[in-house]
């Protein structure tokens, strides 16, 4: 039997996601996540569905074509769609104490909770993933743009460009500071503690502390091209206002000169 954690996109529309899938199927709330058990008769009876608010889902014991069934009929209710999903599966068995072994979760139950503490696992990993992708497409400029200016002395961009820039960069970088909360030990676990074990196993499992360390690395690397391109922006401006002063005291100048050449020409 296998799990797997789909994140397509970020947020969802809780109250109108609720709402549709309530329409089709047996919904539950699980505190701020959505459960949807068993669908269709040649499924087996532990299969579920849950909806993280943040954007993943994780599917325990469904087919594929079901899967992406559902996943197209959700997708509506995202607030932004991901570019390049993100997806984990593991394979899942019984036995006698909860455990990750060579990707394979041992569950100790049937019953839906310690699903639950894996998923949470799961969905942050998969939210992770995201941020990892949206640092990824700009690792260009941090390579690129410290060169550029380590060779040149300056960064050959128009000012518009560089605030484009500037613009993507802090977009990029408040989207993940908002939801850095997420990568955090969730409030489920306040109520039931004995869970927590295995959702810490799935963190470890999938590497999420590393991860986040490594994301807030790159934060950080982020900020200081943003603060370079702001310097190097209000740098050009400032030269632009130098050499404006200087060609208006040259026209001054000029203007003065030819007044003088006049009143000399006039006396003559």
């Amino acid at each position: 039997m296998r799990v797997s954690a789909h994140t397509i996109g970020q947020e969802f529309e809780m109250e109108a996601l609720s709402a549709y899938l309530r329409s089709c199927y047996t919904v539950n709330r699980l505190r701020e996540v959505i459960h949807v058990p068993c669908l269709f008769e040649d499924q087996p009876e532990d299969s579920h569905m849950f909806f993280f608010p943040y954007g993943p889902v994780v599917f325990w014991g469904f087919e594929t074509h079901e899967k992406h069934r559902i996943l197209a009929e959700i997708r509506p209710f995202l607030k932004t769609i991901a570019p390049v999903p993100e997806y984990d599966e593991m394979a899942y068995a019984y036995g006698d104490k909860a455990k990750i072994d060579a990707n394979i979760i041992i569950l100790p139950s049937q019953e839906i909770l310690p699903k639950l503490a894996y998923s949470h696992g799961l969905a942050q990993s998969g939210i992770l993933g995201l941020f990892e992708a949206t640092l990824q497409k700009n690792s260009h400029l941090t390579r690129e743009l410290p060169e550029a200016l380590a060779r040149d002395g300056n960064i050959r961009l128009s000012r518009k460009r560089m605030r484009q820039m500037m613009g993507q960069l802090y977009l990029d970088r408040s989207s993940i500071n908002l939801h850095q909360e997420l990568l955090d030990t969730p409030d489920f676990f306040w109520e039931h503690a004995d869970l927590e074990a295995m959702y810490r196993q799935m963190a470890h499992y999938m590497d999420v502390e590393r991860r986040v360390q490594i994301l807030n690395q790159r934060l950080e690397i982020v900020q200081e091209l943003f603060d370079m391109l702001g310097s190097e922006l209000h740098h050009q401006h400032s030269s632009l206002l130098e050499w404006t002063i200087i060609w208006l005291i040259v026209i001054e100048v000029i203007l003065s000169l030819a007044s003088i050449f006049n009143v000399f020409q006039g006396h003559h």
